[in-house]
């Protein structure tokens, strides 16, 4: 199970340095350490070593989009490195693009200041307590040039369920058992299911794996097979 392409965005994120006039320009695309941001994320230094090297090999950069949207390409990442504060991006604005034009004249005028990664996590660790991430590697796929969402906390609560639906799949690539709640977690945030959806698929398929119906959620293999069913 692949896991999906996120998005991030926040007030640690709105640093453009410089901006020239023929459209190059640099920022940080996000920023290290410090309090957690409106995700509940810490991103720790170093968490873009490896796929910025990949990157290197291929000979390849992130890419750079209008609002996370792979239909609307601006321009072109020129490099990007990690230094003490952060993710360093320097890009080029195709000028010869009306989107991009009019990034530029938004970036100039200080409507918007906005930089945002999308990204696949590679590495975290979790405070329980706090439900703290700290992020310790990523695989950078774009950064975009944003403006804030209309709908914060609705991006909020999308992004968490995912990740609770990442943590649940590796438990049950590791081997082990999830219980029927944890079931129900993964079954909505993986494949969208409605609660009363999901815990009618969960009673069904635990009964399947328990003839003695209360509840075991059986093998994790029985369980990864179950999803990949659903998946199709």
């Amino acid at each position: 199970m692949e896991a999906e392409l996120r998005t991030k965005t926040g007030a640690a994120l709105l640093d453009i340095k410089t901006l020239s006039e023929k459209g190059r320009f640099e920022g940080y695309a996000s920023t290290f350490g410090g309090e957690p941001d409106s995700y509940g994320d810490i991103i720790a230094p170093g968490a873009y070593t490896e796929t910025l090297a990949e990157h290197a090999a291929r000979g390849t950069m992130p890419k750079m989009f209008w609002q996370h949207d792979p239909n609307e390409p601006i321009g072109k990442w020129t490099s990007a490195q990690e230094d003490e504060k952060g993710l360093l991006v320097s890009g080029q604005l195709n000028m010869g693009v009306q989107r991009a034009r009019e990034a530029y004249e938004l970036l100039k005028a200080g409507d918007i200041d906005g930089l945002s990664i999308g990204y696949r996590i590679r590495g975290y660790e979790v405070d329980e307590d706090s439900d703290v991430w700290t992020l310790t590697k990523l695989d950078l796929r774009e950064v975009s040039v944003v403006s804030i969402g209309a709908n914060e906390h609705a991006t909020v609560a999308s992004v968490k369920s995912g990740r609770r639906a990442l943590e649940l799949a590796d438990k049950l690539k590791a081997g082990e058992r999830l219980t029927e709640r944890e079931f129900e977690d993964l079954l909505k945030g993986s494949f969208g299911l409605s609660k009363a959806q999901a815990e009618r698929a969960a009673r069904l398929h635990l009964k399947g794996l328990d003839p003695d119906g209360r509840g075991d959620p059986g093998d994790a293999a029985d369980g990864l097979a179950f999803l990949q069913a659903l998946a199709g």
